[in-house]
């Protein structure tokens, strides 16, 4: 592999850069932490113009048709700037389940819309038990006619309060394995029977939502894949949005770090810039030595997404596994560089902790 970005991923990582900082400073992350929704529809309309809803989806249904390397690099710096609302629920979870095992009635009537910036989507996996494998799905989709009715309740469903549409994993059959036996429904957010309330954590920037779906009734029609051969599908959306959040993480541990040593240069002590005490260095040296190992797996594992290889199988939990523990690390101790300053409200440092905490716990 080739740990290079060519010229055109190193250009749109500028334009994100400028666009976020523009678009997107701590003073705004804010202001949607308090909001009701958490999502700005002025900034996602620019986000949308820049193209970045279609990254990864074909020319043919609007989209540039890009790699997931090339949404690495805006990743990379929505973490930097923690973007609130949910890209991330769109992009990497509910519309990537149509791009992989979607039909082409779905795909074309979808995904424009995705582009456009006119439709927002989510993935709706966990339930009670937290797990994401496949031996968690427990809600059952029971066969009426050639349709289907969901009933059942998931937890932790990213920005499910302003989602169009969601992608439910549920049960169709059961199986010795619990591979098997696992469906994929495309369910309109407004659909009679679905109740969705917010859950209060500790990133309000994005929100969880608590699904309950009570005898909502699904066309067989908007049964994404084959029914009960949606885990496949399932888990290749997964390790996309793993490497994706990942990427993320590494972008907030960077923005971490490079505030960390701002503030060391600056802050006098003694007479002294705290940053020329021993302590001090040898945290910052630390922070960095695990920010640039993070890179190094995440960019890697994002690699495997990419060419779809069986290494990713590896790569993403192993990247997944050493961020969580990166970004939480690295953020608190970014807090303690600062001192008591860093503990206060008013300091932007605990954003990017809450983040790394909600990052950590996610998947």
């Amino acid at each position: 592999m080739d740990f290079g970005f060519s010229e055109d991923q190193e250009l749109l990582r500028d334009s994100a850069r400028k666009f976020l900082d523009a678009e997107c400073p701590t003073t705004f992350v804010r202001k949607m932490m308090e909001d009701d929704s958490a999502h700005a529809t002025e900034l996602w309309k620019k986000a949308a113009g820049l193209g970045w809803m279609g990254i990864l989806i074909p020319e043919e249904q609007g989209g540039i048709g890009g790699s997931f390397l090339d949404l690495v690099v805006v990743l990379e710096e929505m973490g930097k700037s923690l973007m609130p609302g949910p890209f991330f629920a769109t992009v990497l979870l509910g519309s990537a389940a149509v791009i992989v095992g979607g039909s082409d009635e779905q795909k074309s009537t979808l995904l424009p819309k995705i582009c456009a910036g006119e439709l927002l989507m989510t993935l709706a996996q966990a339930e009670k038990s937290g797990r994401y494998d496949a031996g968690g799905i427990s809600m059952q989709a029971a066969a009426k006619g050639s349709d289907f009715v969901l009933s059942g309740e998931k937890l932790f469903v990213p920005d499910a309060h302003v989602a169009d549409h969601i992608v439910v994993a549920a049960r169709t059959s059961q199986s010795s394995s619990p591979e098997d036996g696992i469906t994929l429904f495309l369910v309109d957010a407004k659909s009679p029977g679905v109740e969705v309330t917010q859950l209060k954590t500790v990133d309000m920037t994005r929100r969880q939502c608590h699904v309950v779906f009570q005898d909502v009734g699904v066309a067989d029609s908007y049964v994404i894949g084959e029914v009960g051969k949606g885990w496949p599908i399932l888990k290749r959306v997964l390790g996309q949005a793993m490497a994706g959040l990942c990427t993320e993480m590494v972008g907030t541990g960077q923005r971490a770090l490079d505030m960390a040593v701002e503030y060391a240069k600056e802050r006098v002590q003694f007479g002294k810039p705290i940053g020329s005490f021993q302590a001090v260095k040898h945290k910052c040296v630390d922070m960095m030595v695990q920010v640039e190992n993070a890179r190094s797996l995440t960019y890697y594992a994002a690699w495997t997404v990419d060419e779809n290889v069986d290494e990713a199988g590896q790569a993403v939990p192993m990247a997944k596994a050493y961020c969580s523990d990166m970004c939480k690390t690295v953020t608190s101790e970014a807090i303690q560089v600062h001192g008591g300053i860093g503990f206060t409200w008013e300091h932007d440092m605990h954003l990017f902790y809450r983040r790394g905490l909600a990052s950590e716990a996610a998947f």
